[in-house]
């Protein structure tokens, strides 16, 4: 039979977690103090606990001193551990999950690697939990999901014991494994993972961090959704939690409709709409869906890297089209071009809005060469300056545009519910395509979404966030124009929420990036979006959760850096 231990070492998933017993002495946690390399709750069963010791951590059989470090007692004292002892650490975690899988999957873990073998006597759950410190049901529950999985056996009157063989020692795993192939897409998914920049998780150090792409959730009427979410919950018949259609829930892409109507002036019937989890994978299932491999297909340069991978993906030859202050220039556009992706409301990253003139240039080059125009529209819902234009899907005869929405960027990010509207001859094969990809979305969060879309709670809060939004860009714009002046340049601020900054002067990116968050202020480089090499460098900067306060001295700050 083997002894448990807990590890002296942490977790790399967090802080080891060991429950201390209420038997341990005062003069216990003084020697656990002058160790302070090692945590106290890195350990439970050092075996100085089954000696006899005095205040001072000597034992009182031998005098030898005794520590939390050591493997085993003086031989002198009689006491020595098991070899066994050393072969199972269960460093618990706070993030591993409930107490008996860590224990369980530790047991597991060592059976599969042949540290015990076949016949092995397993120690009670009396002495387990007494050794690791932790309580005795934790235990019951992982040895019964060992007999459950039959790693280990129960033989009455005996014990527990470790089954038969079920060795796989890691080792023969890694020798004996096959490179397996790739498919075409997956080796472009693979591909598009490792170039994709993802924006680090910025330090809590960073007292004014201008991230963009985020919703504002200090607006966000958080208690009208739970109490609406709550509802749907409890009047939901045993029907509506089977699979739903995959197109989406009928009351949400009739919610959409009037939406798109009253605020974007797009006309469409809810037999139009597939609902998506996220413009993401709208972006993806249309480029499976309508790209064969060697399409050629134009995006703009620089754009957002979801659609740019997408496409690649899906096997097309991606035509980068440079981008000015008025987006995408449709004279530019190849005459071999297939389709083209564009953000025609407040370009990304740029935050460029295309003009009436070009949309119509671009309509007309769709109809003249057949060509589909996939419109993102990133931040259609924020316009401050001028009247907003109408959307392409609208100027459109409804035949060459699929228009996407998101409510992941009003709502808030983790509602992973978008939308896509197209033709009616494309309806079909799409949402078959999202059907294949995942069923539908989530039932529950449709069902409340289109409920606080309905009852109109939708549209106030947008109002809401458009005021202070537009409150925020003003202090933005002024503070820029106060500590910056001619020393940078513009861009992005007629619409949606952030803002680019073009340095007059020669300047690396990489240099402005550092030099902010050395000052606690966080902002992000333009560069990672450009297909062809960058000439300018650009600094982005969000306010879409900023107070003004933070605004005010975060741009005072930055002024430093630049």
């Amino acid at each position: 039979m083997f002894a448990l231990r807990a590890s002296p070492h942490p977790s790399p998933s967090g802080p080891p977690r060991v429950a201390s017993t209420t038997r341990q002495s005062a003069h216990t946690a003084r020697r656990t103090s002058e160790h302070a390399a090692i945590p106290a709750s890195s350990f439970s069963v050092p075996c100085w606990r089954s000696c006899s010791l005095d205040p001072d951590g000597h034992c009182r059989k031998t005098g030898v001193r005794k520590t939390p470090t050591s493997l085993e007692c003086a031989p002198a004292c009689g006491i020595s551990k098991d070899p066994l002892s050393v072969k199972l650490a269960i460093p618990f975690s706070e993030h591993g999950g409930p107490l008996f899988r860590q224990v369980y999957l530790r047991v597991r873990a060592a059976i599969l690697s042949g540290a015990l073998q076949s016949g092995e006597k397993l120690p009670s759950t009396r002495q387990m939990a007494e050794q690791l410190g932790i309580s005795r049901t934790v235990v019951l529950l992982a040895y019964d999901q060992l007999l459950a999985e039959g790693f280990a056996v129960g033989r009455i009157g005996s014990g527990t014991y470790v089954s038969a063989p079920v060795r796989v020692s890691r080792s023969a795993r890694s020798e004996g494994a096959v490179a397996v192939r790739l498919s075409r897409f997956g080796s472009a998914a693979a591909a598009a993972w490792a170039r994709v920049n993802v924006p680090e998780r910025r330090s809590r150090s960073l007292l004014y961090d201008f991230a963009y792409g985020r919703s504002d959730l200090e607006t966000f009427p958080f208690e009208m959704w739970r109490r609406i979410l709550l509802r749907c919950a409890r009047k939901a018949r045993i029907s509506e939690l089977d699979y739903g259609p995959a197109a989406g829930n009928v009351a949400l892409r009739e919610a959409i409709c009037v939406h798109l109507r009253r605020s974007r002036a797009v006309i469409c019937d809810p037999a139009q709409v597939v609902v998506v989890n996220g413009s993401q994978q709208a972006l993806d299932l249309v480029a499976r869906v309508l790209i064969e491999r060697g399409d050629r297909v134009a995006i703009e340069d620089p754009s957002y890297q979801g659609t740019r991978e997408a496409v690649r993906a899906a096997g097309a030859d991606v035509l980068p089209i440079a981008v000015d202050r008025d987006g995408l220039n449709p004279a530019q556009l190849p005459p071999s071009a297939r389709m083209a992706f564009v953000t025609p409301s407040h370009q990304f990253p740029t935050g460029a809005i295309l003009p009436l003139a070009r949309r119509l240039a671009l309509l007309e080059w769709a109809k003249r060469r057949q060509a589909v125009i996939v419109e993102d529209d990133y931040d259609g819902e924020f316009r401050y300056e001028g009247q907003p234009v109408e959307p392409l899907y609208g100027l459109d005869d409804g035949a060459h545009v699929v228009y996407i929405g998101t409510f992941s960027r009003t709502v808030f990010s983790a509602l992973r519910i978008g939308y896509l509207v197209a033709p009616q001859s494309l309806v079909a094969a799409l949402t078959s395509a999202k059907w294949l990809s995942d069923r539908h979305t989530t039932t529950l969060e449709q069902e409340t979404l289109a409920e606080f879309m309905s009852c109109g709670m939708y549209e106030r809060y947008l109002r809401r966030v458009r005021r202070r939004n537009a409150q925020r860009r003003r202090v933005l714009l002024e503070n820029i124009h106060a500590y910056l002046g001619d020393r940078v340049q513009v861009t992005g601020e007629g619409a949606g929420a952030h803002v680019v900054l073009w340095p007059s002067r020669r300047v690396s990116e990489e240099a402005v990036i550092a030099g902010a968050a050395a000052r606690g202020v966080g902002v992000y480089g333009i560069s990672p979006y450009f297909l062809k090499r960058r000439v300018r460098t650009g600094i982005m900067l969000g306010y879409s959760r900023m107070k003004e306060t933070e605004i005010r001295e975060g741009i005072r700050r930055l002024a430093d850096a630049l």
